[in-house]
């Protein structure tokens, strides 16, 4: 049965259109290039419409001498910070009424409607930057308040006016709805916008960062801009393998990485054991206190974590003093400075502050196991390590074994916090990982930062943990006929 096609009108081909200039309109808000509100040299050129509206202070963080002066009226800087507010509001009010077309014919004409409420709201608003921009230009030291007249400012009312311009011709296009019509949108549209705050927070949060893997290919330095005269193309991905040092130090990291992440990856299946272990406390209250007390540590900080460690394990710790005073030895023991041991320590104290935590996954899977088996299973005889052998383990493994592939996919990432707290100078070269070395090396104190490599590093990880994860999701489909992503 073919599926019956769905006829186009012209309506629909405008909206189209509307809603990718609203997505324009929203993205405009965070580009700081595009900044409508930057009418004068004093206002940050690493500000948004966004900040400029939400942040009264780092709007006018520059303007403090010049209101002083009297050479800007305090007035105008709140007129250009509610003006870029008032447009911010106008924006996201021409996106819900984008988001509300989605629906049937009368939530689509009431979003129409919607949308061109916020092109005059936006609009009215961002007429108060020209306000704003007037009295920058008539003031008494223009030479020190510099009045910039800003492109973005142009661009956005331009916008403004096609979304408003196509939003009337579109209004008066949709057919009248029916009395029996209601404000209804299909599943899959609100499933859609549900959906899209989280994508949104994705594409902010953990694309647009790669945008400043721009600076890779500059001799960039904190506080300068990138500049023609700073290119140096591929200088950093060659230097990455040609200097011998550099050589050492990521093969050290790497091994650190690798080895500690393996002996995650070894004992991954323990806090599947944990939980399996945990469901069978039959006793409700005593099962609430294990897993509540397991489950604290995972939301204490590794800052806290390690001030224990110190009180108990350093030199004049209370594990010492009281090994002391038994006699057992003469003189403290180096437990936290040594690098003895040190990736089993360090994995000990990973296991202490995540296993309940980890575990929590495992508990919901288990109580989605058809109890019916288990019952099944009394009644054959199966005793209770029968049943968590031949039942529990089995229903588990599926979950395990997606964990366990995504923790493949990201071994070179076993974080920073942890090993940054215990490392010192007599252990720095046994506890030093992938993430923490990038962080010395982006951050070094005394002039030794170089954000470039570190960039670079940053790069080559993030490239062969996606490898890694293809890998393991082609080993999945192999292996047990299914894939992870």
């Amino acid at each position: 049965m073919k599926k019956q096609q769905v006829k186009r009108t012209l309506p629909d081909y405008l909206l189209y259109i509307l809603r990718v200039l609203a997505i324009f309109a929203v993205v405009f808000m965070f580009v700081p290039g595009l900044n409508p509100a930057r009418m004068s040299g004093l206002v940050n050129k690493t500000l948004s419409l966004f900040t400029s509206g939400y942040s009264y202070g780092k709007l006018t963080e520059e303007f403090t001498r010049a209101v002083t002066k009297g050479w800007v009226e305090e007035g105008t800087l709140r007129l250009l910070n509610l003006s870029s507010l008032g447009g911010c509001i106008g924006l996201a009010i021409v996106a819900a009424g984008m988001c509300m077309s989605l629906g049937e014919i009368k939530l689509k004409k009431l979003g129409v409607g919607v949308t061109i409420l916020g092109t005059l709201v936006a609009t009215g608003c961002m007429s108060g930057l020209f306000t704003a921009y007037n009295a920058f230009c008539n003031s008494t030291n223009t030479d020190k308040v510099e009045p910039i007249f800003a492109n973005g400012l142009i661009i956005i009312l331009a916008v403004l006016a096609v979304i408003f311009l196509l939003s009337v011709i579109v209004f008066f296009l949709l057919p009248k709805a029916k009395k029996e019509d209601k404000f209804e949108m299909q599943a899959k549209f609100k499933l859609f916008l549900l959906l899209l705050p989280f994508i949104a927070l994705t594409l902010v949060f953990m694309y647009l960062p790669l945008w400043g893997w721009r600076v890779t290919l500059f001799d960039y330095k904190a506080g300068y801009e990138l500049t023609g005269d700073r290119f140096v193309g591929f200088k950093w991905f060659t230097y990455l393998f040609k200097n011998a040092a550099t050589r050492q130090d990521i093969f050290r990291v790497m091994r650190n990485t690798l080895a500690m992440s393996g002996l995650g990856l070894a004992t991954s299946w323990c806090a599947m054991a944990f939980a399996i272990f945990l469901t069978e406390i039959k006793a409700m209250r005593y099962r609430r206190f294990i897993q509540t007390f397991t489950t604290i540590p995972n939301f204490i900080s590794w800052v806290l974590i390690y001030a224990v460690a110190l009180a108990i394990f350093s030199k004049e710790g209370f594990l010492n003093s009281v090994l002391i005073d038994a006699g057992i030895i003469d003189d403290g023991i180096l437990f936290l400075q040594s690098s003895d041991h040190i990736w089993i320590k360090m994995l000990a104290w990973g296991m202490w502050k995540g296993l309940g935590w980890s575990a929590i996954i495992y508990i919901a899977a288990i109580s989605g196991i058809d109890q019916q088996l288990f019952e099944a299973a009394t009644v054959d005889g199966a005793g209770r390590f029968r049943r968590i052998l031949h039942i529990t383990i089995p229903s588990l493994l599926p979950t395990y074994f997606v964990l366990l592939l995504l923790s493949i996919a990201g071994i070179l990432s076993n974080g920073m916090d942890q090993y940054f707290v215990f490392k010192n100078s007599m252990n720095k070269d046994t506890i030093e990982v992938l993430d923490l070395y990038v962080y010395n090396l982006g951050l070094g104190s005394g002039g030794a930062s170089n954000v470039a490599l570190a960039t670079v590093i940053g790069m080559m990880k993030s490239i062969v943990s996606i490898t890694l994860l293809f890998l393991a999701n082609r080993g999945s489909k192999l292996v047990r006929g299914e894939t992870i992503v």
